[in-house]
């Protein structure tokens, strides 16, 4: 219990009733990744501020005492991988992976977080409910719910929770394929009554999350978070953290941003703050202005990934006093054309200013995030890329450079969803990691049969659920993946229809069921401009 007596807690914890519900909160990976994810931090305390819910927290490595007969098993999942860690998890607690083998005397297993949010399909059969989008308010509804039918039949209580918007359960949804090969024909409610599309439920507020605890046991050690905004207003037509979370908000500075700053900086001298697009907060400035006070000048201070064109002098000269060394910007890509086609706003001139004002305001490093295979990309495009950082590895002498380079990934409920992933990028990361390297220019390609994998997952409908299964059976290596496909030959579709293939706007998408913030046929229209 060591390592949670290190917690400094920023909330009380609620005197819970003598009937309190017994919920066990887990995370499917180790504590000190767990309690870095600010989700997880924020779903935990809205529980324990709930004097009807008695909550346990669980890790793959440690946990609180858990409650000998738990009625509900939360899981935030925050990573599509960590699905092995939620069945371990689960066969530790003697409780059978499927919903449908659950018997009255099993909780309800509930799940969200961002990859359930997207697409659950491939993680359905694992949940009996899955709570689609923000959970600022649908956590509530859901525990009030439940409250009402707490004592009803298990089957009873899912029919009932059905009715609450943004909660999913999928055991009362059938999927009927053309064939057990090739695409879905529909999604169907199984009994009359059940809503036919379930809408992700979108926080308006404008107090957004803060840290809930701070630990020196954190991958970030002793840091306390900030959200500054959610979602991002730039619409990169790729960008799951931007379509799926729409619309841009942002926190109110004097009502909320610089009391919870306060709060935090209590307890510690290490601030993060965090969002998709933290410098478009209208009054950043004013923000900024704020942590600069002489009495916060020992405060560490971060900050995630900033729009290139608002890396100003004065920014990196605030974060370079407040120990930061670098700064984070995404370029995608250094040909123009690319960004034209991803719809990110942003000329080459822009990103060899920000290094300027990067290095003149005293930060050592640049790290840039790129992409190779970009739907309309080709090798020229891949050269450009080559020629930008050169120029700015020449432009900015004594500035350290790194280029952070994933492969697309295809994403529900953005425009880029019936698009594949492009065979050639691993060619492209290696030909980038071959001309980058001999340049002095610091190059961290993530892994293309990884993304490959990813893609499956994102794209991936019910019927990849055995072959989950059977992966992590096999020992959740690359082969493994292979080697199930192998097994099931028959049994679903290949590899390549959910990654490589390009599929048609007409076709059902596994997540058809599950509405996101924006229409269908937004989507198409902003496929078809990416297209032109």
């Amino acid at each position: 219990m060591t390592i949670l007596n290190a917690e400094k807690l920023l909330f009380t914890p609620a005197s819970v009733e003598s009937d309190g519900i017994p919920v066990i909160f887990a995370f499917p990976n180790e504590y000190s990744v767990g309690i870095t994810s600010l989700g997880y931090q924020v779903v935990w305390s809205t529980l324990a501020l709930r004097s009807d819910v008695q909550v346990s927290r669980l890790f793959t490595d440690i946990q609180e005492t858990l409650p000998r007969e738990p009625e509900l098993l939360g899981f935030s999942l925050s990573w599509e991988l960590d699905y092995i860690n939620i069945l371990n998890l689960l066969e530790s607690l003697d409780i059978p992976a499927h919903g449908e083998e659950r018997t009255e005397y099993h909780p309800l297993v509930f799940g969200g977080g961002p990859v359930l949010t997207a697409n659950p399909e491939p993680f359905a059969a694992f949940f009996d409910v899955i709570l689609l989008g923000d959970g600022e308010d649908l956590l509530d509804q859901f525990l009030d719910h439940y409250k009402m039918v707490r004592n009803a039949p298990r089957g009873e209580k899912l029919r009932a929770l059905a009715q609450v918007p943004g909660v999913y359960i999928p055991s009362l949804y059938e999927v009927v394929y053309q064939d057990i090969t090739s695409g879905i024909e529909e999604i169907k409610p199984k009994i009359s009554g059940i809503p036919g599309t379930i809408q992700k439920q979108t926080y308006r507020g404008n107090t957004l999350s803060a840290s809930t605890v701070v630990t020196e046991k954190a991958a970030w050690e002793n840091i306390y978070m900030v959200e500054v905004v959610r979602s991002c207003p730039e619409m990169c037509r790729f960008c799951l953290a931007s379509y799926l979370t729409l619309p841009f908000r942002t926190a109110s500075v004097e009502g909320s941003l610089i009391p919870a700053i306060e709060r935090g900086l209590n307890v510690t001298n290490r601030l993060g703050l965090l969002g998709a697009s933290v410098t478009q907060h209208p009054e950043f400035e004013a923000l900024l202005d704020y942590i600069n006070q002489p009495k916060y000048e020992d405060v560490r201070l971060s900050i995630s990934s900033v729009r290139t064109n608002t890396v100003t002098e004065k920014l990196a000269q605030i974060l370079s006093q407040h120990d930061s060394r670098s700064i984070t910007i995404a370029v995608e890509s250094g040909s123009e054309r690319v960004r034209r086609i991803i719809n990110k706003k942003l000329a080459n001139e822009e990103i060899l200013q920000a290094a300027e004002n990067a290095k003149a305001g005293g930060l050592k490093a640049l790290k840039l995030y790129g992409m190779v295979g970009i739907p309309g990309e080709g090798e020229e495009d891949i050269e450009a890329t080559v020629q930008m950082l050169k120029e700015i590895k020449q432009g900015v002498p004594g500035l350290r450079l790194t280029l952070g380079c994933s492969t697309f990934v295809p994403k529900s409920h953005t425009p880029f969803q019936w698009l594949g992933v492009n065979g050639e990028s691993k060619k492209r990361l290696q030909y980038l990691q071959k001309q980058l390297r001999s340049h002095g220019i610091d190059f961290r390609p993530e892994s293309y049969n990884w993304s490959v994998i990813q893609a499956l997952i994102s794209r991936g409908d019910r019927r990849i659920t055995p072959l989950l299964e059977l992966t992590r059976h096999y020992g959740d290596s690359l082969g493994s993946y292979k080697r199930a496909f192998k097994q099931l030959k028959g049994q679903l579709p290949p590899l390549e229809f959910y990654v490589h293939q390009n599929w048609d706007t007409q076709q059902v998408l596994p997540w058809q069921h599950l509405a996101g913030p924006l229409p269908q046929s937004t989507l198409i229209k902003h496929l078809q401009e990416a297209m032109n």
